[in-house]
């Protein structure tokens, strides 16, 4: 019998691990209970990539990567471990070694970039008033309010960070676009997706929060991976 690989979910900036829980509740429901969900600090690419790989090294067996927005940067480093079977890639980032998620955001701003402001310590956040419409415009009013208060803000400098020996080169890969995304540009993830040549890509009319307005496609996508890279 194929020894399925657990599915471990890595957040990316401004939210935690709850922001997959749409995902969680389906894949739950369709029978995956091997879950585990990552709360990165968001410090540092090093400091993020360190503790998600705690997290991999708890796991008895074969390790799914699932990254979201940043959280893909955090895959890409951290998914060297011999155990992480493949990646996936959820309107994220994925850098080659010496880039950084800022220096691919410069190249091609994102639609919402002037709605991100430093505060006094250095931590980045996305204007309340401005959540709905730069990260989550297709979700609820309720549901972008609930993410604009609760957002989890990362060190700005986090943004510079580079990545060093991109998993990615090296791990089978499956990456979802979100046609709409406002946070990262969508030619952006195409170009980061067409590079990786990945086994399989799915676009999405959706926004950055695309864990949260289509779980159903997204868990698609995650279990593709999750046979095609049992073993």
């Amino acid at each position: 019998m194929a020894d399925t690989p657990a599915i471990v979910l890595v957040h990316g900036f401004w939210g935690g691990a709850a922001h997959w829980a749409k995902v969680i509740t389906e894949l739950h429901r369709r029978g995956h209970g091997r879950l585990h969900a990552v709360e990165n600090p968001l410090t540092s690419l090093a400091d993020d990539a360190e503790r998600t790989r705690k997290m991999v090294r708890q796991v008895d067996g074969p390790v799914l990567l699932v990254g979201h927005s940043y959280g893909g940067a955090v895959i890409t480093e951290a998914g060297d471990l011999p155990n992480v079977t493949g990646l996936v890639y959820i309107a994220a980032f994925a850098p080659d070694a010496g880039e950084s998620p800022g220096q691919i955001s410069q190249e091609n701003p994102p639609a919402a970039f002037e709605n991100i402001a430093p505060d006094s310590d250095g931590y980045l956040w996305i204007k309340q008033d401005k959540f709905h419409e730069s990260f989550a415009q297709d979700l609820t009013p309720e549901e972008a309010l609930v993410m604009a208060v609760t957002q989890k803000a990362p060190l700005g400098s986090t943004f510079g960070d580079n990545v060093t020996a991109p998993a990615w080169r090296a791990k089978p890969t499956y990456y979802q676009v979100s046609t709409e995304d406002r946070m990262i540009h969508p030619d952006n993830e195409r170009r980061m997706a067409a590079r990786m040549n990945p086994r399989k890509t799915v676009e999405l009319d959706a926004s950055h929060a695309s864990l949260a307005s289509r779980p159903v496609e997204v868990c698609d996508l995650i279990e593709v991976a999750v046979r095609e890279t049992a073993s």
